[in-house]
């Protein structure tokens, strides 16, 4: 699964790119790396309007997930949205747009060594957003932190396509790419919203980077 990602491009971009309305984010640095529980950018709709703020990505685990366990790292992609664990955060309230410049899958070597292979949509890493999820969750995600309140987001996965799958083959997260998508994905039924998890085309995707774990270079 997609647990490593990278956002380059700067606030203006994004806020022209997602249409915001309201900028919550304060300076944004050049996030070349981003982990699971990292605090990334997420574009929201709150009172009618497109906001971008951060949260930290991992959605709460299922209760399943978390027998003999006294923290919760959180879930940071969502596969299947039929479990009535992940129903209740797919209406549009609870939906989101990630931003990202490119994502990481592990490639194993032959001796068995295991390298990020960085996906984009072309060399000069343009902007896209994957499909998100968010909530306001209390929990314990680190022990040494203790419980706390925090908006957290996670994004769908789907089969991957003919360039993610040679990498990784059971999944690539839904990427949205054109200004229908991201108002569909934000406003629309839930019906009409799922219909957007499906693999990017093929010709639309290309490996950019291999080996490092940070990825691009911020303008």
């Amino acid at each position: 699964m997609c647990n490593l990602y990278s956002i380059t491009k700067a606030q203006d971009a994004m806020r022209s790119l997602f249409r915001v309305t309201h900028d919550r984010t304060g300076n944004l640095p050049p996030m070349p790396g981003i982990f699971p529980d990292y605090p990334a950018p997420i574009v929201r709709v709150a009172a009618g309007e497109r906001e971008l703020t951060t949260a930290r990505w991992g959605m709460p685990s299922p209760q399943f997930a978390l027998k003999g366990k006294a923290t919760d790292p959180g879930v940071t992609n969502v596969r299947n949205v039929a479990s009535p664990h992940w129903r209740r955060w797919l209406g549009p309230a609870n939906r989101c747009l990630v931003p990202f410049t490119s994502f990481s899958e592990y490639e194993t070597m032959p001796d068995k060594k295991k390298i990020p292979v960085w996906f984009a949509l072309d060399d000069g890493r343009p902007l896209a957003a994957f499909a998100g999820v968010w909530t306001s969750w209390t929990s314990v995600r680190k022990a040494k932190e203790g419980e706390v309140t925090a908006d957290v987001f996670a994004f769908l996965t789907t089969e991957p396509n003919g360039i993610v799958a040679p990498i990784h083959p059971k999944a690539m997260p839904v990427i949205l790419t054109t200004e229908d998508e991201f108002d569909v994905w934000l406003r629309a039924p839930a019906a009409e919203a799922m219909a957007l998890q499906r693999p990017l085309a093929d010709a639309a995707l290309k490996i950019v980077a291999k080996g490092e774990r940070q990825d691009g270079v911020a303008e």
